[in-house]
């Protein structure tokens, strides 16, 4: 039985709520992070790589530093301020 069914009957092996919830944020924490990865690698790749081969020159490999760096500096901007926003 997958956690989201409802028993017929009163079965002690159902998750808790707390456990379901749990497994929900870790979820939605894996897709975030997947998501993230992706348009990092996506906006990044784009911007610095201009000749893909085997290996990163140096000013790719500077480039991808600094994209990502910037990417996180923003997103961490964007969430501090969609979170300290009032509702």
């Amino acid at each position: 039985m997958d956690p989201f069914s409802s028993p017929s009957s009163g079965s002690s092996s159902q998750p808790s709520t707390e456990a379901i919830m749990d497994q929900l944020k870790t979820q939605l924490a894996q897709a975030y992070m997947e998501e993230f990865v992706e348009t990092i690698r996506g906006k990044c790749f784009e911007k610095c790589i201009t000749k893909p081969g085997t290996s990163l020159s140096g000013s790719e490999s500077s480039c991808i530093s600094r994209c990502v760096d910037r990417y996180l500096e923003a997103t961490g901007i964007i969430s501090r301020a969609l979170l300290s926003s009032p509702r």
